[in-house]
């Protein structure tokens, strides 16, 4: 099935030139994309400074709404909200809204389902269906900004580390991020995106060339390939030996530090060995490593490492002067933490 482009799919050059044909000068079509992406409404007819003849028809052209919130679930401490968001083709994908004391944070999906087949996540578990467009994925960030607007809040911050794998869907993603970081609308800063990937080495090199300023995660989980061969099927592909070389060339030439992601699964992965490994692989790499208990899911046996592991293998980090942390989680009891998200 061909997805049929939403508003949220064209730049604003895009939109200029397709109204430009008609007759309608620029600055038209920029009071159009401000009132969508700068007062965030759902429909020209609420863009008061647009003739109300143009009003009217654009309702009918440009729908800024494709997206269709078919259930929220909020967390008992509500701090987290998991949006279920319907596509125009029957698929639906899951959005995470995470409150923080300074920070209003959304973890958005690129495509349903996910083709890494990471055995621990359950969107690996669905298996892959298609990717998103440009559009869809910006329209996730657009449905939380309004939502948030809505309560006197705004968003600060975007994480791609919802479901798929962003740079198996490369263009879009990029394409979305540069709609939403475009000056013109909804202006959210490039540092203020963070990509999350389990190492797929061809989005890597391309992203390092292109120098961009948006944070870049790279989902580590096991620093041996035999273990991360099981953890992550990409690593047989893309071992340790290509990976981390592109990781250091990526900190080295962007300047930008790199933050690598570990889900401690009790006894598998979150042993001293590990961190011993883990610690010479970054040694002197402008990096940060996120330790997180591993959050469960249905299809996996594994369980989140107690306590006193998790503080054992940050403590030989740090002992080796690399700098770790023990991120918060959220929303375990909706299953809206990382690597918990499916279509369901």
């Amino acid at each position: 099935m061909t997805i049929p482009a939403s508003f949220f799919d064209w730049t604003l050059e895009q939109i200029q030139e397709e109204l430009q044909a008609e007759g309608i000068p620029p600055y038209r079509a920029l009071q159009l994309w401000q009132g969508v992406y700068q007062q965030l409404v759902d429909s020209p007819e609420a863009i008061s400074n647009l003739p109300r003849g143009l009003r009217a028809r654009w309702s009918q052209r440009f729908k800024p709404a494709s997206l269709e919130t078919k259930a929220i679930q909020r967390s008992t401490d509500r701090q987290t909200e998991k949006w279920l968001l319907g596509l125009v083709d029957g698929n639906a994908i899951e959005t995470v809204l995470m409150r923080y004391q300074r920070r209003r944070t959304a973890c958005i999906s690129t495509q349903v389902g996910c083709a890494m087949g990471c055995p621990f996540c359950a969107t690996g578990q669905m298996g892959f269906r298609r990717n998103l467009s440009r559009g869809e994925i910006v329209e996730q960030v657009i449905t939380i900004a309004r939502y948030l607007k809505q309560q006197g809040d705004r968003l600060t911050n975007v994480v791609v580390m919802g479901m798929g794998e962003p740079f198996q869907n490369y263009e879009a993603t990029l394409g979305a991020i540069q709609i939403l970081n475009d000056s013109r609308g909804f202006n959210m800063g490039a540092r203020r995106f963070t990509i999350s990937t389990v190492g797929w080495l061809p989005g890597i090199e391309r992203f390092t060339e292109e120098r961009h300023q948006i944070n870049l995660a790279v989902s580590m989980h096991a620093a041996t390939d035999n273990l991360r061969d099981e953890l992550l099927p990409v690593n047989r592909r893309y071992p340790l030996g290509k990976l981390i070389p592109a990781c250091r060339r990526y900190a080295a030439l962007t300047r930008r530090r790199i933050t690598f992601e570990w889900a401690l699964i009790q006894g598998i992965n979150d042993g001293l060995d590990q961190a011993e490994a883990l610690a010479q692989l970054v040694d002197g790499m402008l990096c940060h490593v996120n330790l997180i208990p591993l959050n469960p899911t249905q299809a996996y046996a594994g369980k989140p490492s107690e306590e006193p592991r998790v503080l054992a293998f940050l403590e030989r980090l740090r002992s080796h002067g690399i700098s770790a942390s023990v991120r918060l989680r959220r929303g375990i009891d909706i299953q809206a933490g990382c690597g918990q998200l499916a279509a369901a």
